[in-house]
Order: structure tokens, then C-alpha cells, then sequence
């Protein structure tokens, strides 16, 4: 059987959380050989198809409008990578534990304040929940439900269970839901097997 070809649609998502998943979509970040996801405003939309944020007459629309309004979904784009980029490092910073910046906090502070713009409750049996005024010529809709992800994930009782890959380069972000909170791989199939392999042939050639 052919192998599968990874591409921005059909990424893992293994971070335990949207805007980790959101920040997963570089591989290899510090490394000499970084591979990212997002080259194209369809590789964000095809992401947001994937994970739950875009139902397909949703992504079909997007599309349809970015192809009529190049220069704006180009934009949105650049919006996501930056957003992208400082969630990361407010993440990693707390994975580490230390402070996130202040400046990576107001600008995810200045998505959200578009976010919370969009957000509207509505009456559900029994209660209310949030929903999105959505439009369909709104082509950053997904950095929306991204950042709302984030803030609800700083206001969490998780945020101490945010952790990152073990794996030389990968640094992948996740939250570790095991009991004994000893999660050290984003996949033991992937960077866990990389990592058990090094130890075996370092101890192999050890005792050579």
C-alpha cells in the first residue's frame, strides 16, 4: 500500500488542546531542517478543515472567496503564522516554567479582542453556550476559535500538564493527561522510537 503524503490536511493532532495542535504544524522547529505546514492560506484552511474549527461548506466557501481576495487571504495568513509563533513561545515559556513576555501576551490579546467580537451566546437546552458570528467573507474566522482556544487554555487548571517533546528538535508542545504526569514524547511511535533507537546503538557502540 502506498504511503499516505503528509500535508497540512491530515497532520497529527496529538497536543490535547486546538491552538496546540495549532502550534504543532511546524516540524522540526529548531532545527537546520524545519519543515512548515503553511505555505499557502489553503494549507490553513485544509488545517481548520481538519481539526473540527471549518465544516466543509465553510472551507469551500473560504476558498472560493480567497481566490477572489488574494492579497487579503495573504494577509490572514501572515496573521496566523505570527499568532502561531507567539503561542508558542507563551506555551513553551510555560513548559519550562518560566513567564510567557509581555508582548507576546498583548499581541495574543489583540487577537482575542477580535475574537470576543465575533462571539455571540446562544440558548442551548438547559443553557447558553458561545457560537461565532460567522460570515462567509470573513477569511481569519479560524484565528478566532484559535485564540479563544489559547485564553481558555491559560485560564485552565491544565496549564501545568503543558509540555514539550523531549526529542532533540522536535519540541512539539502537548498536554501529559497520564496519571503519574511522566509523558515525555508527543508520539512514543515517532520521537519516542527515534529516541529508544539512539540509546540502543549508543550503548551498542559503547560496547563495541
Amino acid at each position: 500500500m502506498a504511503k499516505t503524503e503528509t500535508h497540512a490536511g491530515n497532520l497529527k493532532l496529538i497536543g490535547g488542546w486546538l491552538c496546540l495542535d495549532f502550534v504543532n504544524t511546524v516540524d522540526w522547529r529548531d532545527s537546520d531542517h524545519t519543515k512548515e505546514w503553511f505555505t499557502k492560506y489553503s494549507d490553513l484552511v485544509s488545517w481548520s478543515r481538519h481539526t473540527g474549527i471549518l465544516t466543509g461548506n465553510e472551507t469551500r466557501a473560504l476558498l472560493r472567496k480567497a481566490e477572489l481576495r488574494s492579497t487579503d487571504a495573504k494577509a490572514v495568513l501572515e496573521r496566523a503564522i505570527i499568532l502561531r509563533e507567539v503561542l508558542y513561545r507563551i506555551f513553551s515559556a510555560i513548559a519550562d516554567h518560566h513567564q510567557a513576555s509581555s508582548s507576546d501576551v498583548g499581541i495574543l490579546n489583540r487577537e482575542l479582542s477580535k475574537a470576543m467580537a465575533q462571539t455571540r451566546l446562544m440558548p442551548t437546552t438547559g443553557g447558553y453556550s458561545w457560537t461565532y458570528n460567522l460570515k462567509d467573507d470573513a477569511l481569519d474566522q479560524m484565528l478566532w476559535r484559535i485564540a479563544r482556544s489559547a485564553a481558555d487554555l491559560l485560564t485552565s487548571d491544565k496549564l501545568n500538564r503543558i509540555r514539550k517533546c523531549s526529542a532533540k528538535d522536535c519540541n512539539w508542545l502537548f498536554l501529559d493527561m497520564s496519571r503519574n504526569r511522566s509523558r515525555r514524547w508527543c508520539d512514543m511511535k515517532d520521537c519516542g522510537n527515534r529516541a529508544k533507537a539512539q540509546r540502543h546503538y549508543q550503548r551498542a557502540r559503547t560496547h563495541a
